[in-house]
């Protein structure tokens, strides 16, 4: 393990927010982490990309506050953003908040006590997903749920430990130096292969399950599956530069892509010419949707029963966007 020299009580932090059309939501934001009640000193790195919305002129009239200090990301990508952030801030301890994020009161002090407790290079917690259609809960019950993201700690919660990665993050500025900070390839992913990082660079990345944010997913079908394909395609990104990443819970939405894809078109192939034994296949797809069914219905008592109706759509969009996107990769 990579020793950190020992942390103050209360030491100042930078608070940094990487931002691209974020008008309607940005001044809430900057809002709620000056509120946030951390008796330490706090500044806020606003990074702004080419945005259509007025973000930059959002931006400019919260910097009339001398706790708030704009940056330029002209290229737009979250991690050009958060470098750029973390060399204007001016502190030690580096917190990182989105946006459309609303930051919640203690968020900071949970963040410097696990610090300082853990010695850790990291730390942070999970994101809460909220709803507000039935749609969109649908897609938030699912998202904090096993059958649809898996079981990572900071999507689902646990108990405090270790762990590969957590939501957002709360940093050491020594240790993101040392790491060489976020990977502007990765346009996606970029948390979590940072996280990898640290980690072989023997920093700790410690899960703090009372560090909750607040997170809308998305609202729409189309939108929810262009997500969860471009997560796919960036997940596969890591493990091709990072061949130990890969593990069975990654590799299970392609394969499941795979098999419900082949299964419903050798099936019904099957059918048409006659062929008994294709026919079989369909057996594939049907046990899929079988199965998802089932997960909907564990999922109703959390859901309710208009979100219930769409859970399955839901699932099967995330898992099956997922898995094609990874099939896919990065062009």
């Amino acid at each position: 393990m990579t020793s950190l020299p020992p942390l103050p009580a209360r030491p100042p932090v930078s608070v940094v927010l990487p931002v691209r059309d974020e008008a309607a939501h940005l001044r809430d934001a900057v809002r709620a982490v000056l509120s946030t009640g951390y008796r330490g000193e706090v500044e806020v790195v606003i990074a702004v990309g080419p945005s259509g919305d007025g973000t930059e002129r959002v931006a400019a009239a919260l910097a009339d506050d001398p706790r708030v200090t704009v940056v330029d990301n002209p290229s737009g990508r979250t991690p050009d953003a958060l470098n750029v952030a973390i060399a204007a801030a001016r502190h030690d301890v580096i917190v990182r908040m989105d946006g459309h994020a609303m930051m919640p009161r203690g968020y900071i002090e949970l963040a410097v006590d696990a610090l300082r407790t853990t010695g850790a290079g990291n730390v942070g917690g999970r994101m809460v997903p909220e709803g507000t259609t039935p749609f969109q809960k649908a897609v938030a019950v699912a998202m904090s749920s096993v059958w649809g993201l898996g079981g990572a700690g900071h999507r689902q919660g646990g108990v405090a430990g270790r762990a590969d990665s957590v939501y957002l993050g709360s940093f050491r500025r020594e240790a993101l130096d040392d790491v060489g900070g976020y990977d502007s390839h990765f346009v996606r992913a970029q948390d979590w292969e940072l996280n990898l990082r640290l980690r072989h660079a023997g920093y700790t990345v410690w899960f703090v399950p009372q560090m909750q944010v607040p997170y809308f997913p998305r609202a729409s079908w189309r939108d929810l599956a262009r997500q969860f394909f471009k997560t796919g395609q960036w997940r596969r990104e890591v493990v091709r530069l990072h061949p130990d990443t890969g593990s069975p819970r990654y590799l299970a939405a392609p394969v499941m892509t795979v098999a419900v894809a082949a299964g419903l078109v050798l099936g019904l192939l099957g059918i048409v010419a006659g062929a008994a034994w294709l026919s079989w296949l369909l057996i594939l797809p049907l046990g899929y949707l079988a199965g998802v069914l089932g997960a909907s219905a564990l999922l109703a008592s959390r859901a309710g029963s208009d979100a219930t109706l769409r859970m399955p759509l839901v699932l099967i969009t995330m898992h099956l966007a997922w898995g094609a996107g990874f099939l896919r990769g990065v062009r």
